[in-house]
């Protein structure tokens, strides 16, 4: 494959967008293949053949000044091809004042209730707007750096739309501490993480273990369950307990419940892939429980209309408690459920 002469250009404007920067690259006489495998090694390898197949299909590349979208399109001698490079991402999250609920602060741990549909740190789609950027306007240079740039204080996290109550630290001795007793998963800590969740179904027995191993799915965002021997499998355990039950029926069975759940291990979607793993997936879970959506219609308008639109995981992390980093002072922190979990609730008990 030939490398093509290259020229660098400033663009004020993307094709799709208003912050990028332009490169044209004109083919010599060797030019041959697909488009995107070309790019990829005339870049030489300053992007990924994925990302390039992205760039292409979302409409920023134009070949001889007409856009193309199909990453195998050929390229021939002579072609000139402009390729509209978003400008790169600013690693280090900046302090934004996003209202904090603080359940308690000292020199050394803050605790917050994270309410649902914040995501804890800076990543990919999600780089303003974070519990990491609220922490920094909130404590300012006193967060622990162990996690790095994007995770300051950072010890442990939860989903985007799982709210609940979480700690971070605020220099470096706490956070060490802090992530000993998460790593120990409190076998010889008083480290306890519990959650109040809402399920389809109700499950038999009404207080139960389960132990299964996780892994990555095929679907690169979930999880899945997985046995012991594959190379991705993590131990993973959780205990879960019935708490309330609604629309029971004669036969024992019951079309929702709400159960608490203790963590043993903390994976990533732990309870929520264990729950539909035993077929009780949580209220509201688009990735583990869509299929179950259409139980709503067993309900009445009122309540349908609720539960059916309810927009996230029905998950809150109620409870935390941990040892104080210096003190060694059991700390325990509890939350209540918010007002949309409450809300789903006195739906399904209607």
């Amino acid at each position: 494959m030939a490398i093509p002469e290259l020229d660098f250009i400033s663009m004020s404007a993307s094709f799709n967008g208003d912050d990028a920067i332009g490169k044209v690259l004109v083919a010599d006489e060797a030019a041959t293949g697909r488009l995107d495998a070309w790019l990829a090694a005339a870049l030489g390898g300053e992007f990924s053949r994925n990302r390039i197949k992205a760039l292409i299909e979302g409409g920023d590349v134009r070949l001889n000044e007409k856009p193309v979208m199909e990453p195998k399109h050929k390229v021939h001698p002579g072609d000139r091809i402009e390729i509209v490079l978003p400008e790169p991402e600013d690693p280090i999250p900046q302090g934004e004042d996003i209202p904090l609920s603080v359940l308690y602060e000292d020199e050394d741990v803050i605790v917050v209730v994270k309410p649902a549909g914040l995501v804890v740190h800076p990543g990919a789609g999600n780089w303003t707007g974070t519990l990491v950027n609220a922490l920094i306007h909130h404590c300012g240079a006193t967060l622990s750096g162990i996690g790095g740039v994007r995770r300051p204080g950072i010890v442990h996290r939860l989903d985007k739309e799982t709210s609940g109550v979480m700690v971070a630290a605020k220099n470096d001795l706490a956070h060490r501490s802090l992530a000993d007793q998460f790593a120990d998963h409190g076998k010889t800590t008083a480290l306890e993480r519990a959650y109040h969740a809402v399920i389809w179904g109700l499950p038999r027995p009404y207080k139960g273990t389960i132990d299964a191993a996780l892994g990555r799915s095929s679907d690169r965002v979930k999880r899945a369950v997985k046995k012991d021997t594959s190379p991705d499998a993590r131990h993973a355990v959780t205990h879960y307990e019935v708490v309330e039950r609604y629309h029971e029926k004669p036969d024992a069975t019951a079309l929702a419940a709400s159960v608490r759940c203790h963590l043993e291990t903390g994976r990533t979607h732990q309870i929520r892939v264990h729950m539909a793993h035993i077929g009780h997936p949580l209220v509201g879970d688009p990735e583990y429980g869509g299929a179950f959506r259409t139980k709503s219609n067993r309900l009445p308008d009122a309540a349908k209309s609720v539960v059916s639109s309810f927009p996230r995981q029905a998950l809150h992390a109620y409870l935390l408690q941990f040892e104080h980093p210096r003190s060694g002072e059991i700390m325990r922190f509890e939350a209540p459920l918010p007002e949309d979990m409450l809300a789903l609730i006195e739906a399904l008990k209607g």
